[in-house]
């Protein structure tokens, strides 16, 4: 009896949740549509190869800053970086190789799922996004990530990203609904307890099929 009030009541917490207009599943999908990341995983977490990381990822942004100076679109963006993961590649290697490493390095371009991120005062919520991904050697090292577009990776390596600016770059490609779910002081609260719920939902579904 009591499995099946706990069932009830998680059911009951999660669908009210949800459906609150302005962290629904559809709205969160709708965002991470309009977004593309950027994902670089290390090789392990030694101090050379964050570093190296590091490298790898300033290497790529220089390269790819002048072919998205002109992207106005996620689909425009996409091209571009359909375009060059070949060259992405050669430049990620050459890296690794001046460094002395003879890593392998993997580069992609698809969608991935991540956890609620935060950048700057833009909070991202959980789930699953275009991005381009760069995992060096074995990728069991400590990532970086950052917003390819719009193009605030672009921007915080070449003039530094303050959060207004974010807000401000966000806001010409969102709506007013989007930017008031990766603004909201309560945002990070909120995104965190969906994800404790869904997991204890997730848990209890199989419990309950057991």
């Amino acid at each position: 009896m009591k499995k099946i009030i706990a069932f009830i009541v998680v059911v009951a917490v999660i669908s009210g949740y949800f459906n609150t207009p302005k962290t629904s599943a559809l709205q969160k999908e709708d965002l991470s549509r309009k977004l593309i990341r950027f994902h670089v995983i290390a090789n392990s977490d030694s101090q050379q190869d964050q570093q190296l990381k590091l490298k790898v990822r300033d290497a790529i942004l220089f390269n790819l800053n002048p072919k998205f100076e002109k992207a106005k679109s996620v689909k425009e963006s996409e091209k571009i970086i359909k375009e060059n993961l070949d060259e992405i590649k050669k430049i990620a290697q050459e890296e690794i190789l001046n460094d002395g490493k003879n890593y392998d390095v993997k580069v992609m371009y698809g969608k991935y799922d991540f956890p609620t991120r935060y950048y700057g005062a833009i909070t991202l919520p959980a789930g699953s996004y275009n991005a381009l991904k760069v995992v060096i050697g074995n990728g069991e090292g400590k990532n970086w990530w950052c917003v390819m577009f719009p193009p605030l990776c672009f921007i915080d390596i070449t003039h530094g990203i303050t959060d207004s600016k974010a807000k401000e770059e966000m806001a010409k490609y969102l709506t007013k609904d989007e930017m008031e779910i990766i603004e909201s002081d309560k945002t990070e609260i909120k995104f965190k307890i969906a994800e404790i719920l869904e997991k204890y939902y997730n848990k209890l579904k199989m419990a309950w099929n057991k």
